[in-house]
């Protein structure tokens, strides 16, 4: 059964990812990233420390194509151990 979107493909796609500040952690959503959008970009990530310096928030803006890649990514990134939150 195919769901509506109200986006359409194919689209820039904005995804932020937060986790706690330790080592690996953008690499690992890098990781989880590129193997939804092979034709990600690392270079374009967006990292922001928080103010206290505890938390990373990790924007991925990926080529997405269609609603079930969105679907899988989110579903990777929120069940990978570093993710606190996927937005």
């Amino acid at each position: 059964m195919q769901t509506h979107s109200p986006l359409s493909f194919p689209t820039d796609f904005p995804i932020k990812v937060m986790g706690k500040r330790v080592n690996g952690f953008a690499q690992a959503v890098v990781d989880v990233v590129r193997r939804h959008a092979p034709d990600f970009d690392p270079a374009t990530l967006e990292l922001r420390v928080s103010k206290a310096g505890n938390y990373l928030s990790v924007t991925a803006t990926v080529n997405a194509t269609s609603r079930a890649q969105l679907d899988d990514l989110y579903r990777a990134l929120t069940s990978h151990p570093l993710v606190k939150v996927v937005l």
